[in-house]
């Protein structure tokens, strides 16, 4: 394992070399493959299946699990740069791999049994599969104890599955409405001794009858390059062999895995963040205005100085979190909370700053950060709400004072 001469000479964005040399080369998969269809498939709203099975190629799809399933047996800091390499391009495409590999993937690897795991993980890995969680609902989203979707055992030991989920990215993998191959879907199945809603979570495979696309969701304002799904189970017959643990107790999947993927939303928000600082950055200095390079007048230098402060903080938090991170483990909400809460907005601004450094340039699709400052929205949305890290993080600082001065 490579380690710095000097603690001073540590990155914590690549803290070993294994770290430094995924960066590298999903840097350079990027530059030569997701660069250059990331427009046009934004434009024609189209999700790249074939690109994105190419990632399996390359061991990203299974960046968190085991190697003996086919992974990379990789850690949180690995996923985070994955998604903010792949997010300096397409934020979108991201998504998708961020709603496979994080939300499904690692949920399994973390708590499917031993059978499942050797049974699905392969084909997930490889990208023969193409995953997504199912957690929201038409009328649920963060009240994720309100949901209708329920689950009854039949005297054969079968589940019946009835009930829709919305806004499902890779709910749907085509424009012909194929289901996603496989769905870790929520779902309640009744109440406990306190009145509480249990929720119980099973994996749902393309060809379960009862399980289909309800419809693909068009004209989003971004992330138009994901595919985005309300999922129908009517009367869905599910296996034993396919429910996750022991019914009733999905509450400790779905809160440890909500971990990592906020902090893999995080690092979408950097990837965002540091192309459009490199786009106004660059263009500031090409453009000239009454004589002189813009950069050289003061409200350009406000955007610009404000977005390197903004984005260098973003840096920091996003990789400082996911080195204090346990893929294994719960505990570590105060911080994916925060990071997510901060990250996300902060790179939306960051954005929107280019654009108005770039003026009319910066409003069409051509000079990319229109497209980062559409699809950065969604992440003050997805993965929970800004609303909800706020009441997070100060229920959490009641409990936990000392964190603040640790």
């Amino acid at each position: 394992m490579y380690m710095a001469v000097d603690w001073r000479e540590l990155d914590i964005a690549n803290p070993t070399q294994e770290h430094a040399m995924l960066r590298e080369m999903v840097r350079s998969f990027v530059k030569e493959e997701v660069e250059p269809q990331a427009l046009e498939n934004d434009k024609n709203e189209k999700f790249n299946v074939e690109l994105f099975r190419k990632l399996g190629e390359y061991g990203l799809l299974g960046i968190s699990v085991p190697e003996e399933y086919g992974g990379a047996g990789m850690d949180a800091t690995a996923v985070a740069i994955v998604n903010e390499e792949l997010s300096y391009s397409d934020p979108a495409f991201c998504l998708a791999y961020l709603a496979h590999a994080q939300l499904m993937v690692n949920n399994l690897a973390q708590n499917g049994s031993e059978e499942q795991k050797k049974r699905i993980l392969p084909k997930v890995c490889s990208g023969e599969w193409i995953g997504c969680m199912a957690m929201s609902e038409p009328g649920y989203g963060t009240d994720v104890l309100g949901m209708q979707t329920n689950a009854v055992q039949r005297e054969d030991g079968q589940w019946l599955i009835n009930g829709n989920k919305m806004w499902i990215t890779n709910g749907v993998i085509d424009d012909k409405k194929t289901p996603a191959d496989i769905v870790w879907l929520y779902a309640s199945t009744g109440k406990d001794d306190s009145g509480r809603t249990e929720i119980t979570t099973f994996l749902i495979e393309n060809g379960m009858p009862g399980y289909s696309v309800g419809q693909k969701i068009y004209d989003k304002s971004g992330m138009r390059a994901s595919n985005t799904a309300e999922l129908v189970f009517d009367s869905c017959v599910v296996p034993a062999k396919n429910v996750v643990g022991n019914p009733g107790e999905s509450m400790s999947h779905m809160m440890r895995n909500l971990e990592i993927e906020r902090i893999g939303l995080a690092a979408m928000a950097l990837g965002i963040a540091r192309r459009s600082l490199s786009a106004m950055n660059k263009y500031s200095s090409e453009r000239e205005a009454f004589g002189q390079e813009i950069r050289n007048f003061g409200q350009i230098q406000r955007h610009i100085g404000e977005s390197w402060a903004e984005y260098r903080a973003i840096r920091a938090y996003v990789y400082d979190t996911a080195a204090s991170t346990n893929l294994g483990l719960a505990g570590n909400r105060l911080d994916s909370d925060g990071v997510k809460l901060f990250a996300t907005t902060a790179a939306k601004n960051i954005a929107d700053r280019a654009i108005q450094v770039m003026g009319g340039y910066g409003y069409v699709g051509e000079y990319v950060v229109e497209r980062l400052w559409r699809d950065s929205k969604l992440l003050e949305i997805g993965g929970g709400t800004l609303e909800s890290h706020q009441k997070n993080i100060t229920r959490d600082l009641v409990k936990n004072h000392e964190a603040i001065n640790r």
